[in-house]
């Protein structure tokens, strides 16, 4: 089956791309969660669409994108969430949460995080001290130090 991706999945492209997947997994993962929709042949308009609005939304030069991770990288950002005795959260720290913690510390009014760049390992569930990976570039990744506090 023949798709198109609308979003970046893990291990198979990025939006715009034009992916070969079997088919119970295009029907029934990636179509209905709006991963991706069928591959037409007027689809090469929609293509463009999706590749300019990526592009709009990407770091282009690979210079910003060191400079952008030197920013991070140097930095520690405080997270404040709900939490209750002995320091557990009332549910866990979202992506959302953390770029808006990031482009906060780091000054990015015009939001040098995208939500969708930030990956978490395990799902944060306690304070204190953890790592995430912020995807800058295709190339290029910063590790961020994140300090849970209790709001």
């Amino acid at each position: 089956m023949k798709l198109i991706l609308t979003q970046e999945v893990t291990g198979l492209g990025a939006p715009g791309d034009v992916v070969e997947v079997k088919d119970g997994y295009g029907r029934n993962f990636l179509v209905p969660r709006g991963f991706a929709i069928r591959w037409t042949r007027g689809g090469e308009k929609q293509i463009d669409s999706i590749k300019a609005a990526r592009g709009a939304r990407e770091v282009r030069d690979l210079g910003k994108a060191e400079e952008i991770r030197a920013r991070l990288e140097g930095r520690e950002v405080d997270v404040p969430v709900r939490a209750g005795e002995g320091g557990r959260l009332f549910g866990a720290v979202t992506v959302s949460d953390i770029a808006d913690a990031i482009n906060a510390a780091v000054g990015g009014a015009d939001g040098v995080v995208d939500k969708r760049k930030i990956l978490v390992g395990n799902p944060i569930k306690s304070l204190g001290s953890h790592e995430v990976t912020v995807k800058v570039h295709d190339e290029v990744a910063a590790t961020v130090r994140l300090n849970v506090v209790a709001a």
